[in-house]
């Protein structure tokens, strides 16, 4: 159920129907438009969405040039002549059933020879269309390419007309030969020529003359000096020709009557076929909408919840993007534990446009369309959606605008109950606000208990306070720029809003004395509970900005372990290889040794054991042996262990050796620059701030001098090498925009940089704040300053380091 009657126009859904018809191609899809209703038909639903994604995905494959989109005609009216004995269809008729009998077999055809299960709700919707496909074969044997009767579409046809042309002629060059005549004797002006009065060829002829020729006259000038007369020595051959004609109209009368009864068995077919055109029509026109505003189908879910992410309305997504602005999206979760949301903020801040987006994505997607939100978007079903929005004052039942009000509030309480989703805007307003505020607060009070979901806007402290002590509410706040005291039109859950009203009023240019007044009028406790709010927005995003800190150095801690692990297992099976292959070279020589002292023994005991032969034996196994020592082979770390670095708290000096801070990179330092250190890292020297440098035990850094010391002098040299004063961050979100500044960072104050370039884009200027806050918190930057404007202005961030 909806509720009032005309909520299509509150919540804008008026204007969807129409944007949809003129997407349509023909009247068959619009008078779908105009069928389209709220459905609480669980697979109902999911079957026109699914159908309406489907179409979307033909249009994005470039499929449309192959997907037929001409000839969408109706011919209901046709359909029904053609079911009526003995009635027949005109040949303009013919010619449209022929041209849309096409489409609809161009239609069937792309889905038939698509891959299988590619659109199967597409597909489904075609195998439901049967009817016989030589009615096209039969229609165009009669009907020709400009809708004309063929002349071969009987013998006799054809007979007549060949006929009729020979007559014809005939008929022209006697009437051409009298009216040369006529033209000699002055009976005809000069420029006369043979014409048709009638359906009858006859001759101009002068007024003062029409009785110096026998004949009939059957049409005069408009001035009278002409009269248009048929000569006697022609009615004969006219009137043959007439009776051709006629004879002519009867066959062809025949051959209609005849090719409409082939098509009266099949009219209960073709009715399903052009219902299937005017669906075909209608899916188009629905994608085609869905394309324009970005919609998807998100998750259904068969139960009432709201689980939506980046949320647009779509009506303001067109309207902005005409010129060239953005709308800014809403994400917002209803469940059984929290159903109802309170939003708050300040006039003009979008709270009744975030409402009736609510309210129009959920219509649309219950009348089987696609939604503009994220595809991981969860959107439930809802049984009933009532609203009370804007002002419903009536003359004729001589009700107040407060009255509406509650005549809507009394309609909400009689019928909702948890399948039910209502939207309120301006809650408690058009009476006494400590009334209103009450009764509002009353009202709300049943709603929950009743288990509804909703959304409602109000600018009243009591229900912004009733939903933070209740369950199954939650606020919401349109956040407000309280710097520039401008609205930001994003809605965060969980707090409510302030109205900003006394910022407002002063950034207007309201007098400072009223302003000072109203606030003393409105008491302590108000402005307060205003300030408190303030107070509460800046302490949450001084959070957000260190979670969003902590989250980025979790990430890099996860990536380093994540290295480090690898690293590990790289060495470990290295490790397993080399021993496997030194096994199998040590069997190998012992093997070997074992054969050389065999036949050394062998040979002694061929020889006798003589001396000299025994002396030559000991000396082959002596080469042997020194040809089989190992050679000392110097020890190569591959890496470096993981080990306790010992930091010591005493002055940095020359000599000293030291890490630098958050880093892993060891060095020497070779001499000191007042509050700068030069150091040598590898093969790589480099001037670094003594606050990032830690002193540490000179054992430690010896043992990692050694090859890890070259490798991480080779790593600056590289980093060095391919290094770019240039960061781009544009399209990046905070959590993922962070790690890349602090890496750059790092990287240009261990390289010695002294300016830097950051590209945020200007935008919102969200990114801009935060990229600027995180470069605030480095000591070695002296200055943050914009670019030229003609080299992109606010949105690169110029730093220069110290």
């Amino acid at each position: 159920m909806i509720y009032p009657q005309n909520l299509e126009e509150k919540l804008g859904f008026d204007r969807v129907r129409e944007l949809l018809k003129e997407n349509c191609l023909s009247s068959l899809g619009q008078s779908r438009v105009e069928e389209m209703v709220f459905s609480l038909d669980y697979e109902e639903i999911a079957c026109h969405t699914a159908q309406t994604d489907e179409f979307v995905r033909i249009l994005q494959t470039h499929y449309e040039e192959a997907f037929p989109s001409q000839h969408y005609l109706d011919v209901s009216l046709s359909l029904t002549k053609a079911a009526i004995e003995g009635a027949f269809l005109s040949e303009a008729e013919f010619y449209d059933l022929k041209l849309s009998l096409g489409t609809i077999r161009a239609c069937l055809r792309f889905f038939r020879k698509a891959a299988l299960d590619e659109y199967p709700e597409l597909q489904k919707l075609a195998q439901e269309v049967v009817f016989d496909d030589r009615l096209v074969e039969h229609i165009e044997l009669v009907i020709d390419e400009r809708g004309q009767m063929r002349d071969n579409a009987s013998f006799e046809l054809r007979r007549l007309r060949a006929e009729m042309i020979q007559e014809q002629s005939r008929l022209r060059k006697r009437l051409e030969q009298i009216l040369k005549q006529a033209k000699s004797q002055g009976f005809s002006p000069d420029d006369a020529n043979p014409t048709i009065r009638e359906g009858r060829l006859v001759l101009p002829v002068l007024a003062e003359s029409k009785r110096q020729i026998k004949g009939v006259v059957h049409d005069e000038s408009a001035t009278g000096q002409t009269v248009y007369l048929e000569p006697a020595e022609i009615i004969d051959l006219n009137n043959y020709i007439r009776e051709l004609q006629y004879q002519e109209r009867r066959e062809m009368l025949r051959i209609l009557t005849e090719l409409t009864s082939k098509i009266r068995p099949e009219v209960a077919n073709l009715r399903l076929a052009y219902a299937y055109l005017a669906k075909i029509d209608f899916i188009r026109a629905k994608a085609r909408f869905a394309q324009q505003t970005q919609s998807v189908r998100p998750v259904f879910i068969n139960r009432t919840l709201m689980d939506w992410r980046e949320a647009r309305h779509p009506l303001l997504w067109l309207g902005f993007q005409a010129q060239g602005k953005k709308v800014v999206p809403l994400s917002l979760q209803l469940d059984h534990q929290q159903r109802i949301l309170l939003i708050s903020g300040p006039n003009a801040g979008g709270k009744s446009v975030s409402l009736k987006t609510v309210g129009l994505l959920q219509y649309m997607f219950q009348c089987g369309l696609l939604v503009p939100m994220h595809e991981k978007s969860s959107i439930g079903l809802f049984k009933d959606i009532f609203a009370d929005i804007g002002d419903e004052q009536s003359l004729e039942n001589d009700l107040s605008t407060y009255s509406s009000h509650l005549n809507n509030m009394k309609f909400f309480l009689k019928l909702a109950d948890k399948t039910t989703l209502f939207l309120i805007d301006e809650f408690g307003t058009g009476t006494e606000p400590s009334v209103g505020g009450a009764m509002a607060e009353a009202i709300l009070e049943e709603l929950v208990a009743k288990k509804a979901f909703g959304v409602i806007t109000t600018h009243y402290r009591n229900l912004k306070i009733f939903a933070q002590n209740h369950e199954g509410l939650t606020n919401g706040a349109m956040l407000f720029d309280a710097e520039n005291l401008e609205p930001l039109y994003q809605l965060e859950l969980g707090k409510p809003g302030s109205s900003f009203a006394f910022e407002i009023a002063h950034k207007i240019g309201l007098p400072l004395n009223i302003v000072q007044k109203a606030k003393e009028y409105a008491g302590d406790q108000q402005v307060n509970y205003d300030l408190l709010l303030r107070e509460l927005e800046m302490e949450k995003r001084r959070y957000e900005s260190q979670a969003s800190l902590i989250k980025a150095k979790e990430e890099r801690l996860n990536q380093v372990t994540a290295e480090y692990q690898k690293l590990k297992d790289f060495l470990d099976q290295e490790k397993k290889s080399i021993l496997n292959q030194a096994k199998g070279e040590a069997e190998n020589l012992l093997r070997e040794a074992n054969q050389r002292i065999e036949h050394t023994i062998r040979e002694i005991k061929e020889s006798q054991a003589q001396k000299e032969s025994t002396q030559k034996a000991r000396q082959e196994l002596e080469t042997y042996k020194q040809k089989i020592k190992p050679e000392p082979i110097p020890i190569s770390v591959v890496a470096e262990p993981v080990e306790v670095i010992t930091l010591l708290d005493t002055p940095i000096e020359a000599g000293d050796q030291v890490r630098i801070k958050g880093q892993n990179a060891l060095g020497e330092v070779l001499q000191l620059k007042g509050k700068d250190a030069e150091i040598l890292i590898g093969d790589l020297k480099s001037t670094i701030k003594l606050d990032r440098l830690e002193k540490i035990k000179p054992s430690e850094n010896k043992n990692a001098k050694k090859p890890k010391s070259a490798i991480k002098g080779l790593d600056l040299n590289e980093k060095m090498a391919h290094f770019s004063p240039n960061l781009d961050l544009r399209g990046k979100r905070g959590e993922e925009a962070l790690p890349l500044l602090m890496d750059f960072m790092d990287d240009a104050l261990l390289l010695g940089q002294q300016e830097l370039r950051i590209i945020h884009g200007k935008g919102d200027g969200i990114l801009r704040k935060l990229v600027r806050e995180q470069l605030r918190k480095y000591k070695e930057v002296a200055s943050l300053t914009n670019e030229h404007e003609d080299r992109g202005g606010a949105g690169i961030t110029i730093v220069t380091l110290q």
